[in-house]
């Protein structure tokens, strides 16, 4: 049996994507994925204050990064990351090991079902890994329930696609040959799910979360070297590559040159840069929550 198939799983069709092509694609591209989010990422850690006693856990680890990071600044406690994707996990570990961080660990879960011991962590961060959820009430209060009393929550949900130049440049393109099937703008599992700053707070309060904050966060992202680099990139991410697979050769031939010509608009001497928009969003647990009963570390 796998260790997708014994892992509990709330949100099967996210678990697939993330076990197959997504999570490959991820595997493959580690090292700009990373360079990517470098800047953004700065934001979470800064709001997140880690101390060097505390238990983090973050939610949709990925390869590792989050978590290696959080564990350098937990010094003296311990880092958590869990995802649903077996290659990520596989490269998260290695990247740990050669790090040398002995105070990381991952685990393959889902965060909306996982049983996590009660009042066991001081932080929970995530990078853009907490916007997949079939159900998020049921997963932020499994979520809630994990952070001890007066423990802090910090994580980054992109904003609106129209706001983010990543997409909006992409999509404009390939827009003119295929239609984009489905609303990436919408309250249903996905990337954008948290687009809404309302829905955010409207959720961390209904689950018992307080000193709620959602505050807007824009960053230049470096998709890569130069305009070859980047179209090989992107054409093989999921968003864009189900769009070419819909074209027949000729049009996709016509879409790929699209794409050339749109990325070589933003080539610098520096590499080729898009404008990313998140949320930046902070919360406490109550100091005082009867509804949980502190575990021992």
């Amino acid at each position: 049996m796998s260790h997708t198939e014994r892992a509990s799983v709330a949100n099967p069709e996210q678990a697939e994507a993330w076990n197959e092509g997504d999570g490959r694609h991820w595997v493959a591209h580690r090292d700009r994925y990373d360079e990517m989010m470098k800047g953004i990422s700065s934001h979470l850690f800064e709001a997140a204050a880690i101390a060097p006693e505390d238990h983090v856990l973050d939610i949709g680890c990925g390869s590792g990064q989050t978590t290696c990071t959080a564990a350098r600044g937990a010094q003296h406690g311990q880092a958590l990351g869990i995802d649903l994707s077996a290659p990520l996990l596989e490269e998260a570990r290695r990247r740990a090991k050669g790090e040398n961080l002995v105070n990381t660990r991952f685990e393959q879960a889902d965060a909306q079902v996982h049983p996590f011991a009660a009042a066991s962590v001081d932080v929970v961060i995530s990078r853009f890994g907490v916007m997949f959820f079939n159900d998020p009430v049921a997963a932020f209060t499994n979520i809630a329930r994990a952070t001890r009393p007066d423990g802090r929550l910090a994580f980054l949900c992109w904003r609106k696609p129209l706001d983010n130049e990543w997409i909006t440049e992409l999509g404009a393109v390939l827009a003119s040959y295929v239609p984009l099937s489905g609303s990436l703008d919408n309250d249903g599992p996905g990337p954008f799910s948290l687009a809404a700053s309302g829905r955010i707070t409207d959720l961390l309060h209904t689950v018992g979360y307080t000193q709620i904050s959602v505050d807007p966060v824009d960053e230049p992202m470096r998709l890569g070297d130069d305009v070859n680099d980047v179209l090989d990139f992107v054409s093989q991410m999921g968003l864009v590559s189900s769009l070419l697979d819909k074209a027949d050769e000729e049009t996709r031939a016509k879409m790929l040159h699209a794409l050339h010509e749109r990325l070589g608009s933003h080539e610098t001497a520096a590499g080729i840069f898009l404008r990313s928009a998140a949320w930046l969003v902070t919360a406490r647990r109550p100091g005082w929550a009867p509804d949980i009963e502190t575990s021992e570390r």
